[in-house]
C-alpha cells in the first residue's frame, strides 16, 4: 500500500512538473514575431522598442497585427489555465497548480526560449490570466487602467497600476493563497520589465498616446 501511495504521489509530481513546462513553452511562443515574418517579413525586433509585444507589433506593423498579437498573447495564460484545470480535475490533483502554470506562462513571455530570452513585457498575458482567474480582478484593473490612461496618456503607467489594482485587491476578492502569491509575482515580473518606461516617465520622455 505504501509503494502505491508513494507512486501516485511520484506520478502526481510529474503531471505537475509537465503542466509547468509546457505552460512555459507555450507562453515562450512569440506571436509578435510570427505575425511580423509570417505576414509581414517583417522582424519587430529591428524597429521600434524591439520588444516582442503587442504594442510594439503595432507600432511597427500596424493597428490589426497589434491587435492580433495582443489576443494571442491574452490567450496564453487562458489556454494553459484552461489544460491545467481540466487535468486536475480528471486526475484529482489540486486545482491550485493552475497559478504555477500561468506564472510559468507569464515567464515564457518574457524570456522566450524560442526567442533568445527576449520577449514582452508581461501586460497581455497578466489580462489573460485575469480574465481567467477572477472576473472582478479583471474588470476592476480594466478600470484602473483606463482611469489612469485618460488621466496621464502613459499606457506603459496605466499598465503597471492596472495590474497593481490585483495585487492590492486579491485577499477580498477569493484568490487563494497560491494566488495572491503569483498575483504578485506576475505584478512583480510585470513592473521590473517597465524600468525603462518608469525612468521614462520620471524624465518625462515617455510617449503618450494621442487618440484619447
Amino acid at each position: 500500500m505504501y509503494n502505491n501511495f508513494q507512486g501516485c504521489e511520484i506520478m502526481e509530481i510529474f503531471v505537475y512538473i509537465l503542466l509547468i513546462l509546457m505552460s512555459y513553452l507555450y507562453g515562450s511562443i512569440p506571436f509578435a514575431l510570427v505575425v511580423g515574418k509570417l505576414f509581414y517579413h517583417t522582424d519587430v525586433r529591428e524597429s521600434g522598442s524591439g520588444n516582442l509585444g503587442g504594442t510594439n507589433a503595432g507600432r511597427v506593423l500596424g493597428k490589426k497585427a497589434g491587435l492580433t498579437v495582443i489576443l494571442l498573447d491574452a490567450s496564453k495564460c487562458c489556454i494553459s489555465i484552461l489544460v491545467a484545470r481540466i487535468v486536475a480535475h480528471y486526475m484529482g490533483l489540486n486545482t491550485d497548480i493552475i497559478y504555477p502554470c500561468a506564472l510559468a506562462c507569464v515567464i515564457g513571455h518574457c524570456y522566450p526560449i524560442f526567442a533568445g530570452f527576449r520577449g514582452g513585457k508581461a501586460v497581455s498575458v497578466a489580462i489573460g490570466y485575469a480574465l481567467v482567474t477572477n472576473v472582478y480582478a479583471f474588470v476592476i484593473a480594466l478600470v484602473i487602467f483606463f482611469i489612469t490612461l485618460k488621466l496621464t496618456k502613459y499606457v506603459s503607467l496605466a499598465s503597471i497600476l492596472g495590474s497593481a489594482t490585483i495585487v492590492v485587491i486579491a485577499p477580498f476578492i477569493g484568490y487563494s493563497t497560491v494566488g495572491i502569491i503569483t498575483n504578485t509575482c506576475i505584478v512583480g515580473l510585470l513592473v521590473y520589465k517597465h524600468k525603462a518606461n518608469i525612468k521614462r516617465i520620471k524624465a518625462g520622455t515617455e510617449n503618450k498616446i494621442t487618440w484619447m
